[in-house]
């Protein structure tokens, strides 16, 4: 058992899985992560994750798509080739508003897939890391990091009480497809 870098308690209902999560945090033992193969309402707050901060990526990535395009708007409207189109000025913003949004939705489309690749781990290629193969199809499962938990035959048990279908000691992070 000195290898072994995580325990993890398989579900069989979401709810059974909830109710561990709560008698685990009762006893003040850590959980590393959950994982399910469905979302699941409630859990985020229940873990302590904190919110996503995608958005105010997303109000940046929009905000650099704006000034790209309007700098280069200007720049080529009004002074590479200025050109006198019936009196109108050279930078006549109304006529650039739609072409603006476009890459204000480009730039917060594309580097919101990046950032939301960035922060999972999910580039494409790379092969998916999973703790249990089960969840990604029936099981619910609640990792726990052995190391920061030594009392193995306590959470054991309290696994079991939750209505844990089956208990496994990883002695890997992940699980490989390969």
């Amino acid at each position: 058992m000195g290898n072994i870098k995580y325990i993890l308690g398989s579900f069989g209902d979401p709810d059974e899985m909830m109710h561990g999560i709560e008698k685990l945090q009762e006893n003040n033992i850590k959980i590393h992560d959950v994982y399910t193969p469905m979302p699941i309402h409630g859990i985020e707050a229940k873990l302590g994750v904190k919110r996503s901060r995608l958005d105010i990526a997303a109000f940046f990535f929009g905000i650099t798509g704006t000034i790209t395009m309007l700098s280069f708007v200007y720049y080529a409207a009004a002074v590479d080739w200025p050109i006198n189109i019936g009196g109108k000025p050279h930078f006549a913003l109304p006529d650039f508003i739609p072409i603006t949004f476009e890459l204000t939705i480009l730039f917060c489309a594309f580097g919101l897939v990046g950032s939301y690749y960035a922060s999972s781990h999910m580039f494409p290629g790379r092969a998916p890391r999973v703790m249990d193969l089960r969840a990604t199809d029936d099981r619910f499962v609640i990792a726990i990091d052995a190391a920061q938990n030594p009392e193995h035959s306590k959470i054991d048990n309290l696994l079991k009480e939750a209505g844990a279908l089956e208990i496994k000691y990883n002695e890997r992070k992940y699980v490989s497809y390969e």
